[in-house]
């Protein structure tokens, strides 16, 4: 389906990034992924090769917080794939605190690592994207949002502010390239069993007392679905917007949450 296409995915050694990095293997791309951890890169590299033989993967550490990192490592990644035609911004952090409570430090690191680090690698591969479209490879920029993007949550409201700007960036930057072979959309999921909502639920269990089941109980009452979204379900999302006869999806924030935003 997207044979040879250069996917360039960032927070790709778990989670949302790891279940899209399988998708797109699957879907016949060669694969760029970022990430902090080498370790981690390098467990899900492998993990690749064994269900999909053939694949080509680069991996490369970074921080998509510096602009520097981020501008060495898609350079060696274009070296080695040429341009990126598909570009799914997935890193993410998620941290809890009340408004009070939250820090300048705390408010910084949630625009730089959510908002900030989603600019920083448009920026870097952008250029090579829009030759490689003028020339007959259409691009995909897919910004792994969050319901948090399109209504207000208690607790997380740096979060909350840095996801809405991802939105806002994402729906003004699809105007910009709308006819430049181009589009750009933002995948918005609610509550997805990961790291980061492990985290929360043990953040739950610390503030609150509820047991581990509770806890996860308290996040998924907010899905009408009464469940966790599965990150294999965020990827499928992306592979749609990817896939042929997909050019006219653009600017779009795409909730992927059971229903939540239709309330």
């Amino acid at each position: 389906m997207l044979n040879s296409r250069h996917a360039l995915i960032t927070g790709a050694g778990a989670g949302i990034g790891a279940a899209i990095a399988l998708t797109l293997a699957q879907a016949g791309c060669r694969l760029t992924l970022f990430s902090r951890s080498q370790d981690k890169l390098q467990a899900q590299a492998e993990v690749l090769r064994q269900q999909v033989p053939d694949v080509a993967v680069f991996i490369a550490p970074m921080d998509v917080g510096d602009e520097q990192s981020v501008q060495v490592a898609v350079q060696q990644a274009q070296a080695r794939f040429g341009p990126v035609n598909i570009l799914v911004n997935s890193a993410g952090q998620a941290q809890s605190q009340p408004f009070a409570k939250t820090d300048a430090a705390l408010w910084h690191q949630m625009i730089n690592v959510n908002l900030t680090g989603t600019y920083h690698c448009i920026q870097a591969v952008l250029s090579g994207m829009l030759e490689a479209a003028n020339s007959g490879t259409p691009g995909r920029i897919i910004n792994i949002a969050s319901t948090a993007g399109l209504k207000g949550y208690a607790y997380v409201s740096a979060y909350v502010a840095a996801k809405h700007g991802v939105v806002g960036l994402t729906k003004a930057l699809a105007l910009e390239l709308a006819r430049k072979g181009v589009t750009v959309n933002a995948i918005c999921p609610g509550y997805t069993e990961t790291d980061i909502v492990r985290e929360a639920v043990q953040n739950i269990m610390a503030k609150t007392g509820k047991n581990e089941a509770q806890a996860g109980q308290a996040l998924a009452a907010g899905n009408p679905q009464q469940r966790l979204v599965q990150a294999h379900e965020v990827a499928q999302s992306v592979l749609w917007l990817c896939a042929p006869g997909s050019d006219a999806l653009n600017g779009q924030a795409i909730g992927i949450d059971g229903g939540e935003l239709a309330g």
